[in-house]
């Protein structure tokens, strides 16, 4: 019974060891999956990623099975990831957090691009509506009415009174040749008058009277303003003097500074709008009559002449105005909305919004701006998606993963861009085959800031820098270390 009772026992055992071996076996296997399935993948069972190797980036091909400091440089040694499917040139973000980030999306458009150019402007006196009085004859000055430069005329007002000598004695002739009746000796007679510079209305109303008009009444042939006075009572006054000068004011003239960037998009004809702050809610409307050819040297805009009529005469020169030129070519462009446009200075970009959460980086050549639109020469085309907002985010991401911007139409949907590593710097010596910088830290690489010689990828890189000129910094990876793709001027600090 009690033997019965042992083997029992040691029957159970031997049963337990085996399920717990048989359990310990089978976890083994699966585990060993889990890595093999993780290995190929790239990543470990915990879900992060594995590396390959470490690297120098200064020495690549010399590769390490463990992190640590590079052995050639005074810098931790850089992992190299499996790599994974996907386009390196591309941002990407978790479709669910779109709302989250407050990304705004348009669309580009094709359509007749209608321009304004919004400028400010200064009203001043047409130059072509003026009247100068002269002088017919020489004289006294006998009276001058109650004015002086810069008063408002009406059409044929009274500025002074001229005593004339000679006319009195050819008006007497005149007189008395009519009353003899010869009609030949009469009109040389009053030819002779006209050759004094008497007025014709004055010859008329002498022989209509039968008295003697030695007297001249100075008038203003046009309304406007009176610029010039130059007679005084008591003066005598020689044939041809300038007496007066007015300005007329049916139409005036407003000076308009436009930058030079924007000359090419006005014509003479165009139409303008004016608003004046003396005259809130009205608006004047007139036409460009010329463009001046010369350029101011200090401010770079170009003079406009818009000609605006003034029947009310409101308008007074020295005022100013707030000036709108409408253009519009008729010709369809590209164009989106200018907020989407990332300007750093050197280029522009836009951020191209792709399926499943993909932005990537395109430069484009800008065209006119107008109204909140800007038109697109080189780098989109219709149809395509690009952000308005959160744009500097996706730009600031693309930066720290070294992506550069490349044009649409040279990179098109799923290539692979290059990706560069950039880094602010100052040239120590450069020639043309490589370059001694001190560099700030390159982020994407896990590369400190130091003092050390690139090679370069062309001798064009050198053109126009010198040492001590501060750069920023592109360099790629080959099999031979990093080398210098781009060098451009920055006023950054290394």
């Amino acid at each position: 019974m009690i033997l019965k009772k042992w083997n029992g026992a040691l029957l159970v055992g031997i049963s337990l060891a085996l399920g717990v071996a048989g359990g310990y076996w089978f976890a083994q296997q699966r585990m060993n999956g889990v890595s093999s399935t993780a290995q190929e993948r790239g990543v470990s069972p915990s879900g992060e990623r594995k590396a390959l190797y470490w690297y120098d980036p200064m020495y690549p091909q010399q590769k390490f099975d463990k992190p640590g400091k590079s052995p050639f440089m005074d810098m931790q040694l850089v992992p190299q990831y499996a790599s994974s499917e996907g386009d390196r040139a591309v941002v990407s973000i978790d479709p669910s957090l779109t709302q989250n980030l407050g990304l705004r999306f348009a669309t580009v458009t094709r359509g007749v691009f209608d321009s304004s150019l919004d400028v400010a402007g200064v009203l001043a006196f047409n130059e072509r509506d003026v009247a100068v009085i002269q002088a017919r004859t020489a004289g006294f000055v006998e009276r001058v009415y109650a004015l002086a430069p810069g008063d408002v005329l009406k059409a044929n007002a009274a500025l002074a009174d001229i005593l004339v000598p000679e006319w009195a004695a050819a008006q007497t002739e005149f007189l008395a040749l009519k009353r003899n009746g010869d009609a030949d000796l009469l009109v040389a007679a009053r030819q002779r008058l006209r050759l004094t510079g008497m007025p014709a209305a004055l010859i008329t109303q002498v022989e209509r009277s039968g008295k003697v008009q030695p007297y001249l009444i100075l008038t203003s042939p046009i309304a406007g303003v009176l610029q010039e006075l130059n007679v005084r009572a008591g003066m005598t006054v020689a044939t041809g003097k300038t007496l007066a000068r007015v300005n007329g004011l049916s139409s005036i003239w407003l000076a308009v500074a436009v930058p030079e960037s924007d000359a090419g998009a006005i014509t003479v004809g165009q139409a303008v709008e004016a608003r004046l702050p003396a005259f809130p809610g009205t608006t004047f409307r007139g036409k460009v009559s010329a463009i001046l050819p010369e350029t101011n040297p200090d401010s770079r805009t170009l003079r406009v002449r818009v000609e605006l009529p003034n029947p009310d005469k409101h308008l007074r020169p020295g005022l100013t105005a707030q000036v709108r030129l409408s253009h519009s070519t008729g010709e369809s462009v590209l164009w989106l909305p200018s907020e989407a446009v990332i300007r750093t200075g050197r280029r522009a970009l836009v951020m191209l919004a792709e399926d499943a959460g993909r932005y990537r980086p395109v430069e484009v050549q800008l065209g006119q701006e107008s109204d909140g639109k800007t038109a697109i020469v080189k780098g989109l085309t219709e149809g395509q998606k690009v952000v308005t907002s959160g744009q500097f985010l996706l730009d600031s991401e693309a930066s720290l993963k070294g992506i550069v911007a490349s044009a649409e139409e040279d990179s098109p949907l799923g290539a692979t861009a290059s990706s560069f590593h950039e880094a602010d710097g100052q040239i120590v010596e450069i020639n043309d085959k490589d370059v001694t910088l001190a560099h700030g830290p390159f982020k994407t690489l896990g590369m400190p800031g130091m003092t050390m010689t690139f090679p370069l990828a062309s001798p064009a890189l050198m053109q126009g820098l010198k040492a001590g000129d501060k750069v920023r910094i592109a360099v790629s990876q080959t099999d031979d270390g990093l080398r210098v793709e781009r060098l451009d001027k920055s006023g950054s600090q290394p």
